[in-house]
């Protein structure tokens, strides 16, 4: 691979990542020595710094990450917690439902009352720090259980789960 095509992965897994990179990692995913792997690595925090670009690549200790540059932190935490703001979805209200009056709850549970896939929506859930996994079950596979945090409460008034509203007596006449 040439220099730039093993610039464009360097580049690539960085920002993938969001998180700081090892540079022994990147060489090893590279096929490359960690010299060269420094090289391409530091020629790029360069050439991020020539471009005057809203972005950097930074190196932490024997790590890279990618990160934004101090001068937009403003606008950026202004569009963060406008996005935080965003109202949940009716498949997102109905999951954390589900969680919240079921809890601790697998997502085969939640699929289960629901009867669609929820893996998307329980991710989505778990970023906005409404719901959190509380362990594993110790069952085959040993599922993930899940259940709401404080922020949760925090987003809907309530000091504790007991101030939910109680759920409409059940119809059916089968108990479930």
């Amino acid at each position: 691979m040439d220099e730039r095509r093993l610039k464009n992965a360097v580049e690539a897994i960085i920002f993938a990542s969001g998180t700081p990179v090892e540079l022994q990692k990147i060489a090893q995913g590279l096929h490359i020595g960690a010299l060269q792997a420094m090289t391409i690595c530091d020629a790029l925090v360069e050439e991020y710094k020539k471009a005057d670009r809203g972005i950097k690549i930074v190196r932490l200790n024997d790590s890279y990450q990618m990160c934004s540059v101090e001068e937009y932190a403003g606008y950026i935490r202004e569009v963060m917690d406008i996005k935080r703001d965003v109202p949940l979805s009716n498949a997102a209200a109905e999951v954390l439902a589900v969680i919240a009056y079921n809890q601790p709850v697998t997502k085969a549970f939640v699929e289960q009352v629901r009867g669609v896939d929820c893996s998307g929506v329980i991710s989505s859930l778990v970023a906005k720090q409404l719901i959190e996994e509380r362990g594993r079950l110790e069952l085959p596979g040993r599922p993930l259980i899940y259940g709401t945090t404080e922020h949760f409460l925090r987003c809907f008034q309530i000091s504790s789960l007991e101030e939910l509203p109680p759920l409409p007596d059940d119809e059916t006449g089968d108990g479930q």
